[in-house]
């Protein structure tokens, strides 16, 4: 197990943790601290404002509502507009305008702004036509100010109008130094949460490191070692359970190491397949061997019932009936491969002899199966095929010899004719018997050398039409070129001679056998086509196989052994190439076998 960096462990999620909640915390508090100090500082400075503003008001009011007369020395509305405005002005206002009711400034803390008309202010144009108040947070430039605009009546009629912007920045700027001073205070308390997260997490995680060192040996098989215990809390007591747990997985590992070199022992000395099952019959183990020969793994079959696994549900009914069985032959074949398995039962028991389970050895006696039966269906056809011309001969002798028919000198030629026949087809048998063995045990030389295969193809087939006697009409599609093969010539010879023969034993009279050629890469394929009553599907791969005949009456009364094509697929298979047949009902049969072509070497010009 990889070291845990310190990134990874639980010791910075808790410090992170830690200081997530603090500095969560703060944020949440200086957020509702932040909105109600600005909040208060704008309200007091609104007040202020507004506390200005109607002494103010009150003073022009009385400007507005006095009698004036034409004296040249008193003074006029204007003028002592102005001298109030200039009495009541202050650093507060950073404008500061009395309006009359023509839109004209009476007066302003900005000289330059008396006398002029102000038409584009809907705030002033409320108070002087409706009388309203308005007041409104707006920007000027980069500065935030507070405007507020009041109007004078006289009797409910708006004579006149105060306008006036209050800045708001020294109140914003107030609140930045106190937003200083907070995050100042928030780094102080997120470091001091570290620290103090540091310390409370190492007090967490060193014991539950302690843990993780010792449960990596006891993963190792060191249970040597303990936990140290640090207190009577949560942590404390999970360390005492963990030494506990040490203790008992000890001696638990001890007597499981002993069973499992027992076990380890036993089944490594096998080379058969083993399974065993508990009480119920369900597979608990099950070594390499087994789980090649049935196919499927431990895993898949763990707890499954093993009758059903060797499919011998329909031959016993209890396992426990198995030990009076003994030994079962299984067939695990298909319609494509024999497969058999050889199972061998014997039960488990207890020191009460109670039945425990069950040791299945299996093994695969498929070879050996298909070798008796070889062996005995090659006895059988042996027996069958000598009998046949024996019976036959000893049958013509006996008439010669008993009933008188050797002075006859008619039927003795014919008695004599028909057992030399008998002699020579018992001849042609032994030899190919004796060339298939030969070619079994590889005791049958092949003298290969290089030849231009197409004069032996025309040589061969001219041979069958001089001496061949049926109306059969042999039709050539041979390249006409030069094809040089590496083969045996005499043994190549054999094989067409056995294929032809075959086609015109089946061929009926005024048929054709056609013979093909055709250069393909790497290699040369030849077939041989008759029009004769054809092969079943289900037969046309048994053609090839020893002693198999498809018209067994007409093959012995044409003198036929049956081994004709497997002589001819051993020598082909013997020059690296392959022979099949492909066949219809009522359609003919066509034979193919390939060779494979000389590779021409580098450097050669033929």
């Amino acid at each position: 197990m990889n070291k845990v960096s310190f990134f990874q462990s639980i010791r910075l999620k808790i410090i992170v943790i830690l200081s997530l909640f603090i500095l969560l915390a703060i944020q949440v508090i200086g957020t509702y601290f932040g909105q109600k100090l600005e909040e208060n500082l704008v309200k007091t400075h609104q007040s202020n404002v507004e506390d200005r503003l109607q002494v103010l008001v009150n003073n022009l009011d009385d400007a507005f509502k006095k009698e004036r007369s034409e004296d040249e020395e008193e003074q006029t509305l204007q003028e002592e507009v102005r001298d109030i405005t200039e009495t009541y002005s202050s650093d507060i206002f950073s404008e500061l305008q009395v309006i009359d009711s023509q839109f004209r400034v009476l007066g302003s803390n900005s000289f330059d702004m008396v006398g002029k008309k102000i038409s584009g202010n809907s705030s002033i144009r409320l108070a002087l036509v409706h009388g309203q108040e308005d007041d409104d947070v707006r920007r000027n430039g980069r500065d935030r100010v507070y405007v507020r605009t009041l109007p004078i009546t006289d009797e409910g009629v708006a004579v006149g109008a105060i306008y006036s912007e209050a800045s708001l920045e020294g109140v914003y700027d107030q609140l930045q130094d106190i937003n200083e001073i907070f995050v100042n205070g928030t780094i102080l308390a997120v470091v001091i949460s570290i620290i103090i997260g540091i310390l409370v997490a190492r007090t967490i995680t060193k014991p539950i490191t302690e843990m993780r060192k010792q449960a990596m040996g006891m993963a190792r098989g060191d249970f040597s070692k303990k936990v140290n215990v640090y207190g009577q809390d949560e942590i404390g007591q999970l360390a005492t359970t963990f030494n506990d747990m040490n203790d008992r997985l000890k001696l638990a590992n001890q007597t499981t190491e002993e069973e499992r070199r027992k076990l380890s022992s036993v089944l490594s000395n096998m080379s058969d397949g083993v399974i065993a099952t508990d009480e119920k019959g369900n597979i608990t183990l099950m070594n390499d061997p087994a789980a090649h020969l049935i196919g499927v793994t431990l895993y898949e079959v763990k707890g499954q019932p093993i009758k059903d696994i060797l499919q011998i549900e329909n031959k016993v009914v209890d396992v426990k009936e198995l030990e009076e069985v003994g030994t079962l032959t299984i067939d695990f074949s298909d319609d494509e491969q024999l497969f058999l398995i050889k199972a061998n039962f014997s039960i488990v028991q207890d020191e009460e002899g109670n039945f425990m389970g069950l040791i299945t050895v299996i093994s695969d006696v498929t070879e050996q199966e298909k070798v008796d039966r070889e062996r005995k269906e090659f006895v059988s056809n042996v027996s069958h095929e000598l009998r046949t011309p024996l019976t036959t001969m000893r049958s013509y002798l006996e008439a010669l010899t008993d009933g008188g028919a050797w002075e006859d000198k008619e039927l003795a030629p014919q008695f004599l004719q028909v057992t030399q026949n008998e002699t020579e087809r018992m001849i042609r048998l032994v030899n190919d018997l004796l060339q298939l063995s030969k070619m079994d045990h590889k005791e049958s030389a092949m003298y290969k050398k290089r030849i231009d295969i197409i004069p032996v193809f025309n040589h061969i087939l001219d041979r069958f039409e001089m001496n061949k006697t049926e109306l059969i009409h042999v039709e050539r599609k041979i390249p006409d070129e030069r094809i040089f093969v590496w083969v045996d010539q005499d043994k190549i010879t054999q094989v067409i001679d056995n294929i032809m023969s075959n086609a015109i034993k089946y061929s009926p009279e005024g048929g054709k056998i056609t013979f093909q050629v055709v250069k393909e890469p790497h290699r040369l394929r030849i077939s041989i086509s008759d029009q004769g009553l054809g092969i079943a599907r289900e037969k046309v791969d048994k053609i090839f196989e020893r002693f198999y005949r498809v018209d067994k009456a007409r093959s012995r009364e044409l003198g036929g052994t049956g081994l004709g094509l497997a002589i001819s697929r051993e020598i082909i298979e013997a020059h690296h190439g392959h022979i099949w047949a492909s066949s219809k009902e009522g359609k003919g049969t066509t034979i193919y076998f390939t060779l494979p072509l000389r590779k021409r070497k580098r450097g050669s010009r033929k």
